[in-house]
């Protein structure tokens, strides 16, 4: 089956606008962008914009499945909400409230609308439902492990039957990773495991929108070295 219609979460941010390019540039003929505000870059003719003013896990759910019963065409799922580099200055609910919940609400309404069999979820390396909650949650840290471990449980659990999690670790090219430890990180990259390697935002982007433009079998948890499998369309 051959999907035409595509539905972004999170396309504010870094990931979210190199992923969004990509969809305009691949064979989607339709891309609904679920956002709170509207988007400040100029938007492709296929991209509409369904606004969520107060965006609750209720409010998000309900407006997922309104926007997608009456479509015509099934559609795939893109998800890369997510704090980014704030995440240390939040509570482990106020985290759990955007990464978690609110993923949740989206899986879940894609699922509910009936046309949607496959979501593209971007969590991240070292992601585990069974780390510890206390300490800082800053990215790499055990608190954040455990929200991105306890976002993938939630979104397999009440999403389609099909998720696709990719797990990046440093993310090249977004506005919360400074520049010098990016260079630093790259140089050091042949001699970090590789999933640990980092990673550009279009590459996330490119393998993301690979999986989502054919429909695997199952879900599969995707790092560094699956991620390039996939854009190479190997």
């Amino acid at each position: 089956m051959s999907y035409q219609t595509a539905v972004l979460l999170g396309a504010s941010g870094s990931v979210g606008q190199a992923l969004l390019a990509e969809i305009v540039g691949s064979s989607f003929d339709r891309i609904i962008v679920i956002t709170r505000r509207p988007l400040t870059q100029p938007l492709d003719a296929k991209v509409r914009e369904v606004l969520v003013p107060t965006m609750s896990p209720e409010n998000l759910r309900q407006i997922v499945v309104d926007t997608l019963t009456h479509s015509d065409e099934p559609a795939v799922g893109f998800s890369v909400l997510g704090v980014g580099a704030g995440t240390a200055k939040l509570t482990l609910e106020e985290h759990r409230a955007i990464d978690v919940n609110l993923n949740a609400a989206f899986a879940q309404g894609l699922n509910d609308s009936g046309k949607v069999r496959h979501l593209a979820f971007m969590s991240a390396a070292g992601a585990d439902i069974n780390a510890k909650t206390s300490g800082s949650g800053a990215p790499g840290l055990a608190r954040y492990a455990r929200v991105k471990g306890e976002a993938e449980v939630a979104v397999v659990e009440q999403g389609p039957s099909i998720v696709s999690i990719f797990r990046p670790a440093l993310i090249v090219g977004s506005q919360h990773t400074p520049k010098l430890l990016s260079v630093f990180l790259q140089l050091l990259a042949p001699l970090t495991p590789a999933k640990f390697r980092p990673i550009q935002t279009t590459q996330i982007a490119k393998a993301m929108v690979a999986i989502g433009q054919r429909t695997p079998t199952q879900g599969a948890v995707y790092h560094y070295p699956e991620m390039l499998v996939l854009i190479a369309g190997i």
